[in-house]
């Protein structure tokens, strides 16, 4: 298709075309629908599966690294507006079922490109345009340096109400403040103070239940996950009793329903009957480091209370979503620059939090 396009200009305001306006090709090279396809077909696949994709699928040819480039300039568009606040849930705490709103947070690691893997590919491609005998087409600037690890420990927070049929999820490449921001933010906007019953489940790490102290102190309960509890209690049976053993299986289950049919206050006098004067007897360095453990989280771990309103004591839906934002990023071979890592997982935060079809809406009226 071809089409004539009408350019007005004046020294004061400058060139205004409003056919790329109406194209959605305004501020892009690419139309609207263009951008979409590129970014909803990349969640789950590679952006050379991609290229091939929207060949085969939209009879469009772009090449996969056109395909990345548009996915992570969206993506990054999308993180900044999530930390100024201009997007964000498309709910409130009261649209939650029963008035209830549940916080979670974990870290999750996502695979980096090193410096010296960087500078294994110039090489490689540098070879390969040698070869080829062509030019380079990157533009003349300081090459981007690479991680000092393999791996780096993203955030993820998350907002949700008993049944899931609300919520949102947001992940960070930050530190544990900028999680915890994101945590104020997101609470701000779902108005956590006006919910019926607000409160968290997590694993207890201390930067999560920190940030959530200080950042959301409206919170009625912190939880612990009652798995994660039961991770720590099955480590501390294999000390005592052996690995696979009736013995540390029975033990197990017998601390656990402990701690949910009658607290952990119960669980920890159970647990003092197996403390010996020994201190090189099996398993009495792992049980203090179990009793110690759940001394600081008792207020966490008032099983029999949370049940008794009706709270969720397992971290599940956090544990998906940690897996549904890093799906992409973890996938065979692939690493990842920091910015970009977060700007697919903002994409993929989008989708899990069912504000896809919105988003790409709004934008198309905007466009």
């Amino acid at each position: 298709m071809e089409f004539v396009r009408t350019i007005f200009w004046n020294k004061d305001h400058g060139a205004v075309i409003p056919m790329d306006r109406l194209l959605g090709i305004e501020s892009s090279n690419h139309s609207h629908g263009v951008r979409e396809i590129c970014c909803r077909e990349s969640l789950n696949t590679a952006f050379v599966g991609t290229s091939d994709n929207i060949k085969r699928l939209a009879q469009l040819d772009i090449s996969s690294s056109t395909v990345r480039q548009i996915v992570e300039r969206e993506g990054r568009d999308l993180a900044d507006a999530q930390r100024k606040g201009q997007a964000g849930p498309g709910f409130t705490s009261k649209d939650c079922t029963d008035g209830t709103v549940i916080v979670g947070s974990d870290g999750v690691m996502v695979p980096m490109v090193t410096e010296e893997q960087k500078r294994k590919r110039r090489q490689t491609e540098s070879k390969k345009r040698t070869e080829e005998n062509r030019k380079s087409t990157a533009r003349a600037a300081r090459p981007r340096k690479g991680s000092d690890g393999d791996y780096k420990e993203f955030k993820i927070v998350t907002f949700y109400d008993e049944d899931k049929s609300h919520q949102y999820v947001v992940g960070t490449s930050g530190n544990h403040e900028v999680a915890g921001r994101a945590m104020r933010r997101i609470g701000r906007q779902l108005d956590m103070s006006e919910a019926l019953r607000k409160y968290s489940v997590s694993d207890g790490a201390v930067w999560i239940l920190n940030q959530l102290n200080v950042q959301l102190p409206m919170l009625d309960d912190n939880v612990l996950d009652f798995y994660h509890l039961g991770e720590h209690v099955t480590e501390t049976s294999h000390a005592l009793f052996g690995q696979g053993s009736q013995e540390a299986l029975s033990w197990k289950e017998k601390m656990t329903e402990a701690a949910k049919n009658q607290g952990s206050l119960v669980m920890l006098d159970r647990l003092g009957q197996y403390v010996t004067d020994v201190p090189d007897d099996p398993g009495q360095k792992e049980l203090h480091e179990l009793r110690e453990y759940i001394a600081k989280r008792i207020s966490m771990t008032d099983y029999p209370s949370f049940l008794k309103q009706g709270y969720d004591i397992g971290s599940g839906p956090t544990e998906s979503f940690c897996g549904c934002l890093t799906k992409r990023l973890k996938g065979a071979g692939m690493r990842w620059d920091k910015d970009n890592a977060e700007a697919v997982m903002a994409l993929a935060s989008l989708y899990s939090s069912h504000l896809w079809n919105k988003y790409w809406n709004i934008n198309n009226v905007a466009a």
